[in-house]
């Protein structure tokens, strides 16, 4: 089952902002094989920003799991920090990645990972859409 999110909950597991499960999402998230239709879709002006999964799990605190369609030269938020660690999987386009004061172009099939309150952004510095995965957790 995917946790319905309102606007607020998803922007901010963009952002980074750390979300404590409340009484009523206190469910640990469930097994499931999951399709780009099943991510709660939220178009922002900078992009189509979808929420797979959110929530707790077993071994983790917090869960997220989302994608972004970022529009040419455009970036969700200025560079930010958060205790969560995070997975950045480019599938589409091309951009720069910062991370700890350096910055990296990338393109298809480039990761980047973050510990724990890594400063990190991304910007889209191409003129077509750059897609990608974003997996964010924190340990219990």
């Amino acid at each position: 089952m995917i946790e319905q999110l309102d606007r607020r909950t998803v922007l901010q597991a963009l952002a980074g902002g750390f979300l404590l499960p409340s009484a009523a999402s206190a469910a640990e998230i469930q097994d499931a094989v999951l399709s780009r239709d099943d991510g709660r879709l939220d178009a922002q002006p900078f992009g189509d920003l979808r929420v797979f999964l959110q929530g707790q799990t077993g071994a983790l605190t917090s869960l997220t799991f989302g994608s972004l369609e970022l529009k040419a030269g455009q970036t969700p938020h200025a560079p930010h920090r958060h205790p969560e660690e995070e997975i950045i999987l480019i599938t589409e386009g091309h951009g720069e990645i910062f991370l700890e004061g350096k910055v990296t172009k990338v393109g298809p099939g480039s990761l980047m990972y973050a510990a724990s309150n890594r400063q990190h952004g991304i910007v889209n510095t191409s003129d077509a859409l750059m897609t990608f995965y974003y997996f964010k957790w924190l340990g219990k």
